[in-house]
């Protein structure tokens, strides 16, 4: 019997074999604990992270978060992005971060 993180896990793996980010689209990876909520952006083929931003794993902070990501990527020119949304189901905090970065202006 696997735990939730082991499942969480098995579903990640199979979300990256099939997504890569560049430099030019890069990878929006989202992790999110029991406090707090994390997002990148990432560049595979450098290795490098390109933007971060971390806040409460709360809906009202994760919008914060997925605000200030677009608005940062924006400033660096970076309008279309990968979204990895680490394994984690689409609802919750992993929906209102990726809704407010489409909101702000990312394309993905």
């Amino acid at each position: 019997m696997q735990t939730n993180s082991e499942k969480r896990q098995r579903r990640h793996k199979r979300i990256r074999a099939k997504i890569c980010g560049t430099a030019e689209r890069p990878r929006l990876c989202i992790f999110r604990s029991n406090q707090y909520i994390y997002a990148q952006l990432v560049d595979d083929n450098k290795g490098r992270t390109l933007i971060a931003a971390k806040g409460k794993a709360n809906i009202d902070s994760a919008k914060k978060v997925g605000k200030l990501i677009a608005k940062t990527a924006l400033e660096n020119k970076i309008e279309k992005i990968v979204f990895d949304r680490g394994g984690y189901k689409y609802h919750g905090v992993v929906k209102a971060l990726a809704e407010e970065a489409r909101g702000g202006g990312l394309k993905f």
